[in-house]
């Protein structure tokens, strides 16, 4: 008998694993939008081209006579425009494309943009929706292209918040926790919220390289950086998630309970917030004819912790989740990360102060982290 939530009567790709994989999401119409159009009036411009010139000097090392795609829709032209001037000063070889602004995180770029991709050697696409778990992002990758998605990126967010951080203090952070990862194969995870779920991991496949540096064929980061993730083995995770901090472009004001067996949500409860999860992913799902398949919707297909001391909780997800005290559980598509969910939806919620256990050893506590000198 399946979940009941895979009963409900709501309205209603990829082959080989990629090493480095950062994803997120953010809400299209979110009041967020509005605001930082206001707020972006009161930036320097020169505040706006100097973190470009950071992201593809510092992040992404472009070079003399590199392709380059800088991929951006309505919403974020003016970070697109800010980035390919920058590139400009690297190499001749450079475009700038304005697509359609998606409908929701995963769907595919329009047919000539991801052949585009697949020709570069590096693409960055700061864009609405996510890019990351797409097809066209994996085929660049596979073509050889290095590739860094900004999804949901505003313009205070671009020059503000995690952006600012120093990347080198994160780096070495993550790879002082990386020894904290080695042979653990169980997670717990405990919040004051409500949080209690247990799950067992692939302790190789911790992504230790989300620090921001992207500078070598076949790597694929997002930005802000800074977490440490990975994909909970499929099938192991069961308990209870209360995501109390943001989901997706939301900054929560009822916290959302995510019931958990054998690896997949059976029920999403929590107000307005957790009726509208449960319709899009039921929309999604409704569209696979595959009762198996339709039921990988609802696969808990990542989970990570923050590693960005700037990073700050302003309900976008891209930045939330690397938020150093915080974790975040991602639902949807987990192709990317080497799992069978392959369902063309990713979006993550985040938890403000959990208790993290990897094994006996504890990295969080309350949202501290525990691994400082």
């Amino acid at each position: 008998m399946p979940p009941p939530l895979f009963g409900r009567k709501e309205k209603d790709e990829m082959g080989e694993v990629i090493d480095e994989e950062i994803d997120e999401v953010v809400d299209a119409e979110s009041p967020l939008e509005e605001i930082s159009q206001v707020l972006t009036r009161s930036y320097e411009p020169e505040a706006l081209v100097q973190n470009a010139q950071f992201v593809v000097k510092t992040s992404m090392d472009i070079r003399r006579g590199e392709n380059v795609l800088i991929v951006c829709d309505p919403t974020t032209s003016e970070i697109g425009q800010a980035l390919h001037q920058a590139a400009t000063e690297r190499t001749d070889r450079v475009l700038l494309i304005v697509m359609p602004k998606g409908r929701h995180h995963g769907e595919e770029p329009p047919t000539p943009v991801a052949n585009l991709m697949r020709q570069q050697q590096v693409v960055i696409a700061p864009t609405k929706y996510s890019l990351t778990h797409t097809r066209a992002i994996r085929n660049a990758i596979r073509e050889g292209a290095r590739v860094a998605t900004l999804p949901g990126i505003t313009i205070p967010m671009f020059i503000e918040g995690g952006m600012r951080a120093d990347y080198s203090q994160i780096k070495k952070r993550i790879t002082e926790t990386a020894s904290y990862c080695r042979r653990r194969r169980t997670v717990m995870v405990k919040s004051k919220s409500g949080t209690d779920v247990e799950f067992e991991v692939n302790w190789k496949d911790w992504n230790l390289d989300d620090n921001g540096i992207c500078n070598r064929p076949r790597m694929i980061t997002n930005l802000p950086a800074g977490k440490i993730f990975t994909m909970p083995r499929e099938g192991s995770m069961n308990g209870k998630i209360v995501i109390d901090g943001s989901w997706d472009a939301n900054l929560l004001e009822t916290p959302i309970e995510l019931l958990i067996e054998d690896g997949l949500v059976v029920d999403v409860l929590g107000g307005q917030i957790a009726a509208s999860i449960r319709q899009e992913f039921g929309e999604i799902a409704s569209k696979i004819s595959n009762k198996k398949e339709k039921e990988l919707v609802w696969t808990v297909a990542e989970f990570g912790f923050g590693m960005n001391p700037e990073a700050k909780l302003i309900g976008n997800v891209l930045e939330d989740e690397k938020q150093l005290g915080t974790c975040y559980f991602s639902i949807g598509d987990n192709s990317n990360l080497g799992g069978t969910a392959n369902v063309g939806i990713h979006i993550s919620g985040v938890l403000l102060s959990p208790s993290v256990w990897l094994e006996d050893n504890q990295i969080l506590e309350n949202g501290l982290f525990l691994l400082e000198d």
